[in-house]
């Protein structure tokens, strides 16, 4: 039995990398549902995903293979087509009509590098407007991983500034340097955002290296899974940090990460070459805590944790994923803190 909302099957949801789905199919897990993800050999590359058990003697059909427009079982080679629809039956007489056997099949789309799904039959028509609005051209980074914890525990990690002076000490920011901010939380159609006023620098070494005076910086969330920090500078220029998450069951986190640049130098090469050791760093301390929270959340059970003014996004990304939908009662609200 699903332990998640019904209503959570109605949303979008990055699965995979777009340049890593071919016809070799893909094993992915979304809210516990397990789908096999391929790309026909038609010469259009159409998207097939389909439930991954052939109804013939439960085969994976992510071990199988794509052949022309059609994903084959690895056991007797049942093919099945993109919407579901069984094609043929091998060994079986041409004079033979194959039975009236179908596969459960997922909507999906494309978008910012990403393959998008949606678990359920029916719901939105597609992904959030924050994804949809992203100038694929000011892309530098694209990048995936997965994180061993529960999904709001995840997003709440990559919005939340106050862990940045530990986890990330002296690279982010330092515990040593804070100073008076102002954020400001408003509720909107998808999610909310955060702008963090009176920050025009950074304490840690990634901004000192990589970064210029600052004039916002803002944090987003778009329903279900998407998330951004986003930073604007005195130069007109902007940087997009977006991770989406995708939650695998409880307590495993896909995450798919993109990084945008607005108006200045940053080819993607140099990204790679000279930030992305830094991210990945930023990545593995986050990870490691995760992992220790969620085993320590295991040991003691379910226990309602203690919160304070500073905890802007717990409440809201709870309330979601608990109900399927945004709090209706939440309201713009401000609150200061040494940042």
């Amino acid at each position: 039995m699903s332990t998640w909302n019904p209503l959570l099957h109605t949303q979008w949801y990055a699965v995979a990398r777009s340049d890593a789905v071919g016809p070799q199919p893909l094993g992915i897990t979304v809210l516990d549902t397990h789908i096999a993800l391929a790309r026909s050999q038609d010469g259009d590359g159409t998207l097939i995903a389909l439930e991954d058990r052939c109804p013939h003697r439960h085969a994976p059909l992510s071990a199988g293979c794509v052949k022309g427009r059609h994903l084959a079982c690895p056991y007797h080679g049942w093919a099945f087509d993109a919407q579901g629809a069984l094609r043929g039956v091998p060994g079986l007489p041409s004079e033979h009509t194959p039975p009236g056997v179908r596969v459960r099949a997922f909507a999906t789309c494309e978008l910012d590098g990403f393959v998008w799904l949606r678990p359920g039959p029916a719901g939105a028509d597609q992904p959030n407007a924050m994804v949809r609005a992203t100038d694929p051209g000011t892309r530098r980074f694209i990048w995936q991983t997965r994180w061993a914890a529960n999904v709001v525990d995840a997003m709440e990690n990559f919005l939340d500034p106050m862990h940045t002076h530990f986890i990330h000490a002296g690279l982010v920011r330092s515990d040593a340097a804070r100073a008076r901010a102002t954020a400001q939380f408003t509720p909107t159609a998808e999610g909310f955002s955060v702008d963090y006023q009176g920050l025009p620098a950074q304490s840690g070494l990634l901004y000192r290296l990589f970064e210029s005076e600052r004039t916002g910086e803002r944090a987003h969330f778009a329903a279900p899974g998407s998330t951004r920090i986003e930073y604007t500078y005195a130069n007109g220029s902007r940087v997009l940090i977006d991770l989406h998450f995708t939650p695998r069951s409880p307590h495993e986190t896909d995450v798919f990460v993109t990084l945008h640049v607005e108006g200045r130098w940053a080819p993607a090469w140099a990204v790679r070459l000279f930030v992305w050791p830094f991210l990945k760093r930023v990545n593995d301390q986050d990870a490691a805590m995760l992992r220790l929270q969620s085993d320590n959340k295991a040991r003691f059970g379910a226990r309602q944790g203690a919160s304070t003014p500073l905890d802007l996004v717990r409440g809201t990304l709870e309330h979601f994923w608990s109900q399927g939908a945004l709090p209706p009662e939440a309201v713009p609200r401000a609150v200061e803190m040494l940042l």
